[in-house]
């Protein structure tokens, strides 16, 4: 049964109430909320994902409510809860949907030690999976939504989860979130991005997210073998330019844009050493999404 399944008033129901249980791509969680926009935005964008059964696992239970007191009424904000634990300060209420993509990126790269994690965009064509490593500005983001909007699969746009037992990818195809310039960059980009609500003024600037496809969002249970490592950077007025890394300054790359890779130890040597030596590995710079494109897929 997916969300679209439910109307309006029993999705905000069991978002107050019992709780709405959705499977993205290997965890269950179940998310309470009595904020209008945090249903707002499930609705805009969670659409094509399954709810869970009954007798299903939750791996995270997450709630997004308001606090006690004045606050409530003055200035209205929301907090994030993972297991009645509060990992982060209060937001504005308008923010708070922003605050559950967030909060949910913070849990699994607390709680998911069956994997490496690795922050990138992962991204498949033709069944190669492209890992994007990239620090906020690279455009990892920018570029990954782009790619979605012209026929990749999308498997993150924020984290790899690299198998600790077998090495392949396994997606968390949830939606894209953009910054800033980006947003209008992708809205231009491709007219069937469909885009949630604009919200100013955060931490990280003016943000929204992009649904994911249908198609990646059904496929969220088929991981993927890995075959490309690029770290892209968009310079304005630069031609696209490959740069091959060697397997040591790529694996150094990596395990600096890792979660938990100090975490895992001597396994997360091994899974990211494994990884690395599967893949061909590059720096990549460019200024136009077409021919990036371009680029990137004549490696595949």
């Amino acid at each position: 049964m997916k969300l679209s399944s439910l109307t309006r008033s029993e999705l905000r129901r069991r978002l107050k109430e019992e709780g709405l249980g959705l499977n993205i791509g290997p965890f269950n969680t179940s998310l309470t909320s009595s904020i209008g926009v945090v249903g707002d935005g499930l609705e805009q964008l969670y659409g094509a994902f399954t709810l869970t059964g009954d007798a299903d696992f939750i791996d995270f239970r997450v709630s997004l409510n308001s606090p006690s007191g004045l606050r409530r009424w003055f200035r209205p904000q929301v907090n994030f809860s993972f297991d009645g634990f509060f990992p982060f300060k209060p937001l504005p209420q308008i923010q708070a949907f922003a605050m559950f993509e967030w909060g949910l990126n913070w849990c699994i790269a607390n709680n998911a030690h069956q994997y490496l994690i690795i922050h990138a965009a992962v991204i498949e064509r033709n069944g190669v999976v492209c890992i994007l490593p990239g620090t906020p500005g690279s455009g990892k983001s920018t570029l990954c939504a782009a790619l979605v909007c012209k026929g990749w699969r999308l498997l993150s746009d924020e984290m790899a989860l690299v198998s600790t037992q077998t090495g392949e990818i396994f997606p968390v195809p949830r939606p894209v979130s953009l910054k800033n310039q980006s947003i209008d960059i992708i809205q231009h980009y491709s007219f069937d991005a469909v885009m949630g609500d604009v919200v100013m003024d955060t931490a990280k600037g003016t943000v929204s997210h992009m649904r994911p496809p249908q198609s990646s969002v059904e496929q969220s249970e088929k991981p993927g073998t890995p075959g490309l490592i690029i770290f892209p950077k968009y310079t304005a007025g630069a031609e696209p330019n490959l740069i091959p890394l060697t397997q040591a300054s790529a694996l150094m790359k990596v395990a600096e844009n890792s979660f938990n890779y100090s975490v895992l130890g001597l396994q997360g040597f091994e899974v990211l050493g494994e990884l690395v030596s599967k893949c061909a590995c590059y720096e990549f710079s460019y200024q136009s999404l077409d021919e990036a494109k371009e680029t990137l897929e004549s490696l595949i």
